[in-house]
């Protein structure tokens, strides 16, 4: 998912190619999901931006907007999957790049939810694409100064490196006090801070030297200091390389987080350094999952009462963290075997690395299916890892 790292590259991109400029045209697609969740339409969209100037562009977190001469305004997030591409320019990298088999952009890039293109010349042609359909494109009716003081913006805590007056050291410490939760569950908490996710979150944890499943009221002064200091070093240093991953430093444990072919969301940690110095730490990673998912109401993660008005701030930005539960931990990636099965066999879908079971009708399998509902088997098709 692209975190605060990501968006900010993509707000450099439309600063630099389409502030300043008219959009002449938008074609945007009637997607129930991108623009229906969040109250308007295809439609709608195009009907706003359609022959109106780009003022100027912002991010916060992981939400960036356009402001118009007038409203509305559209505000986007990503998602999982979303990303913003520019005809002609290489705004992401690799897996952001839509090419043909001759090595030519393809245009318009695949899975697009709105086109742009603007009366200048050149022209400049904008395109919002996401396979997963869990990006978010809204309109937001107020004065372009006053977005972050409107929904969604308005309940998502502040950007470290945009809101520096803000997210200050005794911020991060009261925060910390005030609730019983996993430090890197805070952490991923966009009503705490905007921007952080999974990697980011691994990141500052490990520069740090702390553990992300000790909990967050448990760290002394001392700890928490370190814990703000590796905050705005991660984030300021990721920002001001625009994501690039090529230009982040050796020592990161970014560096070493994919494996070949992984693709898997994780949590990593290097426990040789990141050492657990609290009195109370979560049970089990089970447990932390759990609560990832399940927010305030676990035991496990909020024994202290929050705050007064934090829980309907916390469902407001519930939004963002449905995507990370879109795609749990647990679910294994699948393939379908394209082989046609044997006479008198059956094939089920295959694990990638791993090899297709095929079972004789003749022959009983070794271990008889389990039909109760946790036995890893899905409606889709898909496998579910087994836990232990």
């Amino acid at each position: 998912m692209p975190e605060i790292a990501e968006v900010a590259r993509i707000t450099h991109f439309l600063r630099q190619h389409l502030v300043g400029k008219r959009i002449s045209k938008a074609i945007a697609a009637d997607d129930s999901n991108v623009f229906g969740k969040v109250g308007t339409s295809g439609a709608e969209f195009q009907k706003a931006v359609t022959g109106k100037q780009v003022v100027s562009a912002g991010s916060q977190g992981k939400y960036f907007w356009i402001t118009l001469d007038s409203p509305p305004h559209p505000v986007m997030h990503f998602g999982m999957t979303g990303w913003i591409h520019i005809r002609s320019e290489q705004t992401g990298y690799t897996r952001y790049i839509e090419k043909t088999k001759n090595d030519k952009e393809e245009w318009p890039p695949r899975f697009w939810k709105f086109q742009l293109e603007t009366d200048s010349d050149p022209r400049v042609e904008v395109a919002f694409t996401d396979a997963r359909r869990f990006g978010r494109i809204r309109l937001v009716h107020c004065p372009g100064d006053d977005i972050r003081k409107h929904s969604p913006l308005k309940e998502n805590g502040p950007d470290p490196v945009v809101d520096k007056d803000v997210f200050t050291e005794d911020y991060l410490k009261q925060k910390m006090r005030n609730r019983h939760v996993p430090i890197k569950a805070l952490l991923l908490d966009q009503a705490m801070i905007s921007g952080i996710g999974n990697w980011v979150g691994d990141e500052i944890m490990y520069h740090a030297r702390l553990h992300p499943e000790q909990y967050s009221d448990d760290f002394s002064d001392e700890d928490m200091g370190k814990l703000f200091k590796s905050i705005m070093y991660v984030c300021d240093t990721a920002v001001g390389h625009l994501g690039d991953s090529d230009k982040f430093p050796e020592d990161w444990l970014f560096n070493h987080r994919w494996g070949k072919g992984e693709e898997r969301r994780c949590h990593y940690s290097a426990n040789r350094v990141q050492k657990k110095t609290g009195k109370a730490t979560v049970p089990d990673t089970k447990e932390e999952r759990q609560v990832l998912d399940e927010g305030s109401d676990s035991k496990y993660f909020e024994e202290k009462a929050p705050k007064k008005g934090w829980s309907a701030k916390r469902k407001a930005v519930k939004e963002e963290e449905e995507e990370e539960e879109a795609a749990p931990e647990e679910v294994a990636h699948v393939k379908k075997n394209t082989k046609k099965p044997r006479k008198g066999s059956t094939t089920d879908a295959e694990p990638i690395g791993g090899s297709s079971t095929k079972t004789k009708k003749s022959k009983p399998a070794a271990k008889p299916v389990d039909p109760t509902p946790d036995s890893g088997r899905r409606r889709s098709g898909r496998l579910r890892a087994k836990e232990t």
